[in-house]
């Protein structure tokens, strides 16, 4: 992990330690390419955490929206999907 990237997710965990009480509800939000592959890889991410999962593909289908609702026990968990997420070839996270 960059130095930049380290730096966004202390500055994150700070954000979210002040501004929720934990176990809080989180909303993530992804960006891939449309692969089938892909978009189920950030949904198993999720299994068996109870999260509620939408997806949209964008106008021109090239991409698809992934919006992930979830009960998280803590920043540093939240920080932790953010980062096993990372890995996914072309993802944004929002």
């Amino acid at each position: 992990m960059d130095k930049k990237t380290e730096e966004f997710y202390v500055r994150l965990k700070e954000e979210l330690s002040t501004t929720s009480e934990w176990p809080s509800e989180y909303l993530y939000k992804f960006i891939v390419p449309t692969d089938k592959q892909k978009i189920i890889e950030v949904e198993d991410a999720f299994d068996n955490l109870g999260a509620v999962i939408k997806t949209s593909q964008s106008k021109t289908g090239k991409y698809t929206s992934v919006s992930v609702n979830v009960r998280m026990e803590s920043p540093e968990a939240v920080i932790e999907k953010y980062i096993a997420l990372s890995n996914i070839e072309g993802i944004i996270s929002l």
